[in-house]
């Protein structure tokens, strides 16, 4: 040591200040590039621990970058919380820098905002939003591979940098140890501290390229991160969109999904992508759509436009020459017996029909010639189930029963029944729209199922005046002893047959046994029209 090596405490503490001060008030480093609070951060935990998709994609990232868990956190807060914040550029840890450049670039891009509409206050859509971003996240880190080892090396050189300043902290305080009464320090001593200032400056010196070779690596990822973020921000909408869309086609509310643990939502959601009718989800919108704006329109117990004169026992509509048979003692008894039979002559009023009160039955027909598609694509099973579907909103805003009859073959049958005073539980839900049994086509079966559960209605509650919809796109013959039974369990029970012949005119040609059985049918040619059946909302 030379002689003008300052040998005293003070000479060394003045020397060797900058560290302690440095050591002191270094700041704290954060790994997270986003704001969070407690009940955030609970919310994320939460998620994380419920979506083993989370966890894969964690894992999976994990090990090539050690910074994807903490990027897939920051996504995830981003999309959650409704004021995200990210933190100060100073205020991160080095290593962490390229997930602060990734969140800026996304939370600034307009795609990322549409994202947000979906994802607000909903962890589940969330963390959707997170998974959907799985490509371009990992694309973006494989392509920024390079910037991230250098910002890695940056922080571990921090981290050197910060233990030199420690160490000259250390080494003064031994040297206060050692040193006399008028503070002077053993040469040992004041050599450790000065090597300890030398090792600290050259960390500071290191720290300080190290940070601008990683500044620099960043500089020219700008582009490939702010694409990637706009990337990945449209696509995660996207598939975000889809799923309310694919939610609410089906009938789950918000509140609904609100409600439902995680992996319940997840699993429902999976199903509703790849079940059998997920191609038409559009489909069951739009008819629901249709049959609610035609619920709107209805006019019960309309009076409508007389066009003629007709058959039946309606004493509102009987024209006057009838009621004439009245005033005649001896024509009295003709007029109970006509009225009795349904042969009083009416006006015959063109106009809204009064709605029933008994049951809705659709009778879907899921015979082997069914799965054939139509114009769009469209299976002549896709259209019926719709529209069955829309029959059961149709039931529940009327508080009536509901009851999905799926027939094929004599031997092949599954009714689904919904209570009116009962949720229409998701999951039978879809057993009904995704069941298909196959083979030919019995109408017998089915219509006398669906007679006998109006007779079991009446039975019950007296409730008379059920609907009756038969969906089909085939021809088959019934008995004579059938018919008769049939006839008379119609007249007994006041129902309606409303039938559709679905993609097969033929069916409903006159004189068919579909035209025999209905009282009302109509031939559904363009499988792209949900309004065929407008008017069956409005009556029904």
């Amino acid at each position: 040591m030379t002689e003008t090596t300052p040998n005293t405490l003070d000479d060394l503490a003045g020397r060797g200040g900058k560290w302690l001060g440095l050591s002191a008030a270094t700041p704290e480093r954060h790994t997270a590039a986003v704001v969070a609070d407690r009940f955030e951060q609970i919310a994320w935990r939460d998620t994380y621990a419920q979506s083993a998709g989370l966890r894969e994609l964690a894992e999976e990232l994990a090990a090539r970058h050690a910074c994807a868990p903490d990027l897939l956190t920051d996504v995830f807060l981003a999309a959650y919380k409704v004021s995200p914040r990210l933190r100060e550029h100073a205020d991160m840890s080095p290593s962490r820098l390229l997930n602060h450049h990734i969140m800026t670039a996304l939370m600034e891009s307009p795609e990322f905002d549409e994202l947000r509409r979906e994802t607000v206050g909903d962890p589940y859509a969330a963390a959707m939003a997170v998974l959907a971003q799985t490509a371009a996240l990992r694309g973006m880190l494989e392509r920024l591979r390079d910037a991230q080892d250098r910002a890695e090396r940056a922080r571990q050189v921090q981290q050197g940098a910060e233990g030199a300043a420690d160490a000259v902290g250390e080494a003064l305080r031994q040297a206060a140890e050692a040193a006399d009464e008028d503070g002077a320090v053993p040469a040992a001593d004041a050599d450790a501290v000065h090597r300890a200032i030398t090792a600290a400056e050259a960390g500071e010196a290191a720290a300080r390229q190290a940070a601008g070779e990683a500044a620099r690596a960043l500089s020219p990822a700008t582009h490939v991160i702010r694409s990637g973020a706009r990337e990945a921000a449209t696509k995660a909408a996207e598939a975000v969109r889809q799923e309310a869309t694919l939610m609410k086609a089906w009938g789950v509310g918000p509140g609904e999904l609100e409600r439902m643990p995680f992996d319940e939502r997840a699993r429902l959601a999976e199903r509703l992508r790849t079940g059998r009718l997920s191609r038409w989800a559009e489909l069951i919108g739009r008819f629901r759509q249709m049959a609610e704006g035609e619920r709107a329109r209805k006019v019960e117990n309309a009076v409508g436009e007389l066009v003629g004169v007709t058959l039946g026992n309606d004493l509102s509509r009987v024209i006057p020459s009838e009621l004439a048979n009245l005033g005649l003692p001896e024509l009295r008894a003709v007029f109970a017996a006509r009225y009795a039979a349904g042969e009083l002559m009416l006006y015959d009023i063109q106009g809204e029909q009064t709605t029933g009160k008994g049951a809705i039955i659709a009778c879907v027909d899921t015979s082997h010639s069914m799965y054939v598609a139509g114009p769009g694509g469209i299976t002549r099973e896709a259209w019926a189930k719709a529209c069955a579907l829309a029959l059961l909103d149709q039931a529940r805003r009327a508080k009536r029963d509901f009851v999905g009859i799926l027939f094929a073959a004599a031997d092949k049958l599954q009714v689904f029944r919904f209570p009116a005073d009962q949720p229409a539980g998701i999951t039978q839900l879809l057993d009904f729209a995704e069941t298909f049994l196959g083979g030919g086509t019995s109408y017998q079966r089915p219509l006398t199922a669906a007679a006998e559960l109006l007779k079991e209605e009446f039975d019950d509650n007296a409730r008379t005046r059920g609907d009756i919809v038969l969906l089909t796109d085939d021809e088959c013959d019934v008995t004579e002893e059938w018919t008769r039974g049939w006839n008379d369990a119609k007249h007994q029970l006041g129902f309606r047959v409303f039938g559709l012949a679905i993609g097969a005119p033929r069916a409903a040609d006159t004189g068919s046994v579909l035209e025999a059985l209905c009282d009302n049918l109509r031939s559904v040619e363009d499988l792209t029209d949900v309004h065929v059946a407008a008017d069956l909302f409005r009556v029904i």
